[in-house]
């Protein structure tokens, strides 16, 4: 995986976390400024998916193996758009609480990816 990516996912969903967790504390649920936010760190999950893929299909493989390594792909490509679906149905503080919550959730699949890869403690 690409390190520098990892990295920027990760501060992008901390980041939309951090900002989602003060429109909660300050009782306000998600508005659209969260919602485009939640596009920008998506997309760039997206991208860190297209490059697991592509390493792939290159025959590059993950240390920790293959299916949990796609599998937590999907985990993280899906985290913050499913927590943003389900802040529209929670039009309240705890919608953005849902929001904070999925983008620290990517934050660590992002590490848990590394992990897999190759790029944790032990390699």
């Amino acid at each position: 995986m690409i390190t520098a990516l990892t990295l920027a996912v990760s501060a992008a969903a901390l980041a939309l976390a951090a900002w989602c967790g003060f429109a909660a504390y300050r009782d306000q649920p998600t508005k659209d400024w969260h919602f485009i936010g939640m596009a920008v760190v998506s997309v760039l999950a997206l991208a860190q998916m297209a490059v697991g893929i592509v390493r792939l299909a290159g025959g590059d493989r993950p240390e920790g193996g293959t299916g949990i390594f796609l599998a937590y792909l999907l985990g993280a490509a899906a985290a913050v758009p499913a927590a943003g679906f389900l802040s529209l149905a929670e039009r309240t503080r705890w919608g953005s609480v849902t929001v904070a919550a999925g983008a620290v959730v990517l934050a660590v699949l992002e590490v848990r990816l590394h992990d897999i890869w190759g790029g944790g403690p032990g390699a």
